[in-house]
């Protein structure tokens, strides 16, 4: 629009370009992406191989987890599972492991909080009872020693908080061990104890042959947990 001067100019000035108008609108964040069943696998993955040697089994298993980097090099970046894989010359459970496996890969593929498959499969118990692994820890079920492996994974890259004892916790019990062993006599070494005391009783918290009584106070000396607070 043309705008008529009828007064007289008595000065002037250049209008400065606005700053605010100058710069370029700002790019909308990419949302990072997050585990779900569409995701495509990529020709390489991370994975870790765990084994295990059940008394139920005649043969070691050998459980693979394979983990997929997501949002690589972004503040985002997640290791997530992947998929399982179980392997082993025994044959007799062959059918309900491969069954076992496709569906907690599905699980993982899936997204979301995968950590409820620990409880889920730690949970199940063999009728004809459970087995004691090396070093003393119960196990209810062949299920459950694959889903304590699962557990140790999912600690392993991120997903589940460990629970580390603090060094005053550990020097305690390293003291407490000392002393019962000095004022107990102790009998043949129970291979089912492992390194723990024969007399040794089971943990109701980490399922673990560890627990000893001193000074009336049950204690265990794998995890810490204590009826005396």
């Amino acid at each position: 629009m043309t705008v008529k001067i009828s007064n007289k100019i008595v000065g002037y000035r250049v209008k400065k370009a606005d700053p605010e108008a100058a710069q370029p609108a700002a790019q909308p964040e990419h949302k990072p992406v997050e585990m779900n069943e569409y995701i495509e696998r990529p020709d390489f993955l991370l994975g870790t191989t765990y084994k295990i040697k059940p008394p139920v089994a005649e043969h070691a298993m050998y459980i693979t987890i394979n983990d997929i980097l997501l949002n690589e090099g972004t503040d985002h970046e997640s290791r997530q599972p992947y998929e399982v894989f179980i392997n082993s010359k025994s044959m007799e459970h062959f059918q309900w492991v491969i069954a076992l496996t496709r569906v907690v890969s599905a699980v993982f593929r899936k997204g979301g909080d995968v950590t409820f498959l620990v409880e889920e499969l730690r949970s199940v118990y063999d009728p004809n009872g459970g087995y004691f692994k090396k070093g003393g820890v119960f196990m209810p079920s062949l299920v459950a020693e694959i889903g304590a492996v699962i557990e140790k994974h999912l600690k392993a890259i991120g997903l589940i908080e460990s629970e580390e004892m603090s060094e005053v916790t550990k020097r305690i019990l390293a003291e407490k061990r000392a002393e019962f062993e000095a004022t107990h006599t102790t009998a043949t070494n129970d291979d089912k104890a492992g390194d723990y005391p024969p007399n040794a009783t089971m943990c109701g918290k980490c399922s673990t042959k560890a627990v000893i009584v001193m000074d009336g106070c049950a204690t265990c000396l794998s995890c810490g947990d204590s009826k005396c607070g």
